[in-house]
This record gives C-alpha cells, structure tokens and sequence, in this order.
C-alpha cells in the first residue's frame, strides 16, 4: 500500500536571476525542485515532501539543503558527497520572457543515483513520486536504468508516477538518445505533464491530441499536455477536455510556470479533485506565477490561488 509522501526527483540548481544592470539575485531552483515547491505550498504541511537529489558538501550545498528545510522539504536518503557542488545557472530577461545560461557539467545531481539502495530508501511509503525528462537527461545510461528500477518498484508498491518530458536538446547527446529514455520513462508513467511544442520537437507531433494520443497508446492513464498560453488538453478515462489558460495582460516572469502547473495539478488531484478541475486550478497558478520573479513565488501566493480556484 502507498503511504502519504510525495517525493521529486532531479537537480536543485543555484539560480542567478538579473534584476538589472549589474545586479543579481541568488535562490535555489530547477524543474522538479519548482514543481515540489508548488506541491509543498498547496499540499497539508503534515504529507511529508523529500527533494530527492545528491548533493555537495560546500557552502552554497548546505545552504540549498537548509533552504528547503525552511520550507517544509526534506531530502530523504539523497547523498551527500564530499567535494561536490551544484550545479548554476543564470536567467536574462528579454520583457516577460526568459533565456538560460547553464554551468552545471559535474553537479553532484548527476550521481543522484548512484546508490541503489539510497535511491529505492527515498522513494519508499510514497502517494507520489515525480520526475522529468531533465532528471533523465542529467544521467548516464546505466544510473538512468537504475533510476527507473527504482520509480517502477515504488510504483508496484502503490505510488503514483508523474512525469514531464521536458524536453531540452542541449541535455541529450543525439534526438534519439531522448526519444528512447523519455519513451521507456512513459512505461512507468501513470500521469504525463508533456508541453506540446517539446512533444512536436521530439516526436513531430502535429496537435496536442496526437501527443495525448501517442502517450496513451504508451500506456499512459491520465494525460495533460500544456501549451503556454493556450489550452491545455485533459486526457483521461477515455475522455478528453479543452480547458483554455488564465490570461495575463502583463506577465513579468515566466519562469517556472509550467513547472508550478505541475504542482498545481498534481496537489489538486491528490486532493481528490477531477482531471479538468485540476487544470482549471493549475492554470491559475501559473498565472499566478509569471506575475512574480524567478521561478518560485512565495508560498502565500500560490495558496490563496490555489484555495480561490476551487
């Protein structure tokens, strides 16, 4: 039987966003470490929630570790590993829209699973267990066979498993090298987060039904596939909803929505909601999101939206 917790699995990176001219502001971020954030703010604070990772030993690592133990996020059985260090990336802005500039080649993320037992400790007594197609992609071949023995024995425990794609190019030594790993991942998917121009990228997917159609036949259950500002597409039960995106007239941000999307879906189903309620509600804080800056808006924001939207 599944237990309470939920667990992301990934890399938590050091975040350097421009505020201007010569100034920059420092945080912690990384696609699943921003979507458990989403998870952690909208779940009850009782549901244990783990950032499961490997992690360094320096200063800015210990930091990062307590950063999310302020936040209520533990980091399970996750290593910590002498002389490693995380990985860094820096945002520009061009108006609402943003570019990245990554240093991440030896992070102590990449060795995430480097220890079998380590990895299934983390993943054990989980309602919920998300990852994505960065958490792959940031992994040799056989610590990626490792990790994925790892998510299938959890979910044969009873956890649920939800997976974005998220595709990025840069990561992958060849496209097919990333067809292959995102496909298996799908094997162990019971819930898909795909966005769909990555999906058309890397598949050649014509609309977003053909991506829910192609997950589907995968043996994928239950499907969402966003696509920016226009609707997203629910694919579940052998039914199918449209549900189109909160509208922002002048987004500041968009870093990070997407992500938090997912931790707004993923809290509402586990609060029992149906699939397109909980579009209707992860849209509205993704909306919330890109009104703030950087990649992870404050807890007390993406609450009240999130309770606003029931």
């Amino acid at each position: 039987m599944a237990g309470q917790g939920v667990a992301s699995i990934g890399e938590c990176m050091l975040e350097l966003s421009g505020a201007g001219g010569d100034d920059w502001r420092m945080g912690f971020a990384g696609d699943t470490f921003n979507t458990l954030w989403a998870l952690r703010a909208l779940t009850d604070a009782a549901r244990p929630a783990d950032y499961v990772s490997a992690f360094g030993d320096d200063p800015f690592s210990r930091d990062q570790i307590a950063f999310m133990g302020d936040a209520g996020i533990g980091i399970a059985a996750s290593p910590v590993i002498s002389g490693a260090r995380p990985g860094l990336y820096a945002i520009t802005l061009t108006g609402a829209e943003r570019s990245f500039t990554y240093w991440r080649s030896d992070a102590a993320a990449r060795r995430l699973a480097d220890d079998p037992a380590a990895l299934a400790a983390s993943l054990k007594d989980r309602a919920l267990v998300y990852f994505s197609g960065i958490t792959l992609a940031i992994l040799d071949e056989a610590p990626r066979r490792t990790l994925l023995a790892a998510i299938a024995s959890a979910r044969k425990a009873g956890a649920r498993i939800a997976f974005d794609p998220n595709y990025r190019p840069r990561l992958w030594s060849s496209v097919d090298a990333a067809r292959a790993a995102i496909t298996e991942a799908l094997s162990v998917t019971d819930i898909a987060l795909p966005t769909f121009p990555d999906e058309q990228a890397l598949f050649g997917d014509t609309r977003p039904a053909d991506t829910a159609a192609r997950l589907n036949q995968a043996g994928v259950s239950e499907i969402v596939v966003k696509d920016g500002a226009e609707p997203a597409l629910a694919a579940w039960d052998g039914r199918s909803e449209t549900i189109p995106a909160v509208s922002v007239t002048n987004p500041v941000d968009t870093t990070g929505a997407g992500d938090s999307f997912n931790g707004g879906y993923l809290a509402a189903r586990l609060a029992g909601d149906a699939p397109s309620v909980a579009v209707r509600r992860a849209h509205a804080v993704a909306a919330a999101v890109v009104q703030v800056r950087g990649a992870l808006a404050p807890f007390e924001v993406l609450s009240s939206t999130f309770a606003k939207n029931q």
